[in-house]
């Protein structure tokens, strides 16, 4: 049973939309989209693990059309180390207060925003131990908020010079996570909340329909054109979350 305002639905399905539009068109960012604008009516324990039902499905189709585009030594260099990452990352987003949750997200989407717009340098090829950094790192994000994917892109961008391997590769790591979290969120209690299933299953339909309508687009647009146009949103909703963090009791 859905027990929210209409404009509560109609505006998480145009949150979601966006987010996987942005997913079709680069293998990654749904969440870093689409969380801090949910975060707007719902709390992070509930819009987090909501995301997850649509990763899992949209994870599932990019990783099957496009699975001979992946490279498996970086994604297997890479699993256990977000593992770990996760692991932590759960604890803290059971034992942590939302206000802080909140302001470390806000912190992280203004700045990892700012800096796309910003960097237009070409990436440098990188050493695979970087892999240990960015995988612990990128796994505690992802299960914070599940926005690991900006942090594995950074790296695996300096290892994969191939487009197609490199958001093939992004794509099933992020599927992998979200089995993963699947496992971590059910033991943690998430998806005994009320209404989180429904609102989920509800909201899958606009999920697909983004990330079909951004694999589309991948082949017609300049990817970082579209990407840089949606991370200048992105510091005006990171900005009212800090904000927001700060004005909480």
């Amino acid at each position: 049973m859905i027990d929210l305002p209409t404009s509560t639905l109609l505006a998480s399905a145009a949150i979601v939309t966006l987010g996987y539009v942005v997913y079709g068109l680069t293998g990654f960012g749904s969440s870093i989209i689409a969380v801090p604008l949910l975060a707007q009516f719902f709390p992070l324990r509930f819009a987090v693990p909501m995301m997850l039902v649509f990763d899992l499905l949209t994870g599932l189709l990019l990783g099957l059309r496009h699975r001979r585009d992946l490279s498996r030594p970086e994604l297997l260099r890479l699993l256990p180390i977000v593992t770990v990452g996760m692991v932590a990352g759960v604890t803290l987003l059971v034992q942590v207060e939302e206000r802080w949750l909140l302001l470390g997200l806000g912190g992280f989407v203004v700045a990892y925003a700012a800096w796309s717009l910003l960097n237009r340098a070409v990436p440098a090829p990188v050493s695979a131990r970087w892999a240990v950094p960015a995988g612990l790192l990128g796994g505690a994000f992802t299960a914070l908020y599940g926005t690991g994917g900006p942090i594995y892109t950074i790296y695996l961008a300096r290892r994969l010079t191939d487009k197609a391997m490199l958001r093939a590769t992004i794509g099933v790591l992020i599927f992998c996570t979200a089995l993963i979290r699947l496992v971590l969120f059910t033991g943690s209690g998430f998806y005994q909340q009320a209404g989180l299933l429904p609102l989920a299953f509800a909201l899958l339909p606009f999920a697909v329909i983004g990330y079909l309508v951004g694999s589309r687009l991948h082949a017609r647009l300049s990817t970082r054109r579209a990407v840089q146009a949606v991370w200048a949103l992105l510091i005006v909703g990171g900005t009212s979350l800090v904000v927001r963090a700060i004005a909480m009791p």
